[in-house]
């Protein structure tokens, strides 16, 4: 049904255009360099004969599909983010193209002895015989987002070419920042005039989420006293022993590398410090809202324990919520689930629910008034240089756009 082609060809361009987002930044966009690929879509989607093509001057984009059916159908949404993390290295990508793949390693660079490991990466032997679009080992992928940029693109270019496929109004929504957390700070949902919305942010073929972490960070301050070494006796505070004590109590397990599924965490994730102050960074997840609440307060509660019961202590915290788990938004009209369920079924796409071990545009959208589940865009591995997808991945989440709006005319 969709030109694989095409849709590679288009993928390669997106991805070559660098458009990292900046946590340091105030500004919306985060980057200027992300207007480069903004301005590209704005365009893209002007040529391929959306109408109301919008872009404001946060670089959120916004496009509209007309209905072709005389009856009122739920006007539906696609979005996903056109910034790439800032984690690794996002310039010069030169994307390398793995036809009929073999199902073992990948030598993604030679000199440097960097291997996509299939051994490693064991979802890879699921990929056999189809086409790999990888890295050369220097540089992330970008498919997160724009492989979910470009299935969106591909789909509505589909419809617009293919009128006999009937369906209602249909909004396309592409936005800034989303790897910083603000991807949805600015997003105008009554402008955006959706029902509900989908976003194209999920990672293998068939994933299918509506459950994200609630979220906070946690900034701990622990103050200390600097005396000379040598005449430190009963004078000297050092904060970061005092740091390393906190970490000490809190539950050893409840760490990112030892929790999956529902199991939350608390995740330190940075560390500055000297005597006289340490800072500690934390984030704090969990999918159960009473379980979330318990875990900040018992930062709160270690924080008050040790502030009260040891003389020397002085510690500070604020915790900060973040977002929240988009389920409670999406259960009350879960047949949007089950359209894109049927969708996948219909394509003999086996559909993965599971939660989100993370955050995602969506959840923020949903209690923005815009419930949002996530749909497979294809990748693995991102936000780094054994980042791949799988062309065929990419193909099938354009048919199921096609195919939810084409359901969603039926209902």
């Amino acid at each position: 049904m969709i030109d694989s082609q095409k849709l590679l060809e288009r993928f390669l361009t997106y991805i070559k255009i660098d458009s990292q987002s900046d946590p340091n930044s105030e500004a919306t966009p985060s980057t200027k360099k992300q207007w480069n690929i903004a301005n590209l879509l704005k365009e893209e989607l002007e040529k391929i004969g959306l109408q109301e093509v919008t872009i404001d001057d946060n670089a959120y984009i916004m496009a509209t599909l007309p209905s072709n059916v005389e009856h009122e159908v739920d006007t539906i949404g696609f979005i996903s983010h056109f910034d790439t993390s800032p984690d690794f290295k996002a310039s010069n990508i030169n994307p390398q193209i793995h036809e009929n793949y073999d199902g073992g390693d990948i030598v993604l660079n030679e000199e440097q002895n960097i291997v996509l490991s299939s051994s490693y990466f064991e979802e890879m032997k699921d990929y056999k015989g189809q086409t790999i679009i990888t890295t050369d080992g220097t540089t992330l992928l970008s498919a997160d987002d724009k492989a979910g940029i470009t299935e969106i693109i591909t789909a509505m270019e589909y419809l617009v070419q293919h009128p006999e496929i009937k369906h209602g109004k249909i909004r396309v929504g592409f936005t800034p920042d989303e790897e910083i957390g603000r991807g949805a700070h600015h997003f105008d949902v009554e402008k955006f005039g959706a029902t509900y919305a989908y976003t194209m942010d999920g990672s293998q073929i068939g994933e299918l989420e509506y459950e994200n972490f609630n979220a906070a960070s946690a900034t701990l301050k622990f103050h200390g006293t600097s005396v000379h070494p040598g005449y430190a006796k009963n004078k000297m505070v050092n904060s970061m022993y005092m740091a390393q004590r906190f970490i000490d109590v809190l539950p050893k397990d409840e760490v990112p590398e030892k929790t999956e599924g529902y199991e939350g965490f608390f995740h330190l994730s940075s560390i500055t410090g000297n005597i006289e102050l340490t800072e500690l960074k934390y984030i704090i997840r969990d999918h159960d809202k009473a379980k979330f609440e318990a875990r900040k307060q018992l930062m709160q509660d270690i924080v008050t324990k040790m502030n009260t019961s040891i003389d020397e202590a002085n510690i500070s915290i604020e915790v900060k919520d973040q977002y929240f788990n988009m389920k409670e938004k999406v259960e009350p009209i879960k047949y949007i689930v089950d359209i894109a369920k049927q969708a996948m079924k219909e394509l003999n796409i086996t559909p993965i629910l599971k939660p989100i071990r993370g955050g995602t545009d969506g959840a923020q959208l949903s209690y923005k008034g815009l419930p949002c589940p996530n749909i497979f865009a294809g990748g693995h591995n991102f936000h780094g240089k054994y980042e791949y997808v799988p062309l065929e991945s990419m193909v099938k989440a354009s048919e199921v756009i096609v195919k939810i709006a084409e359901l969603t005319a039926k209902q």
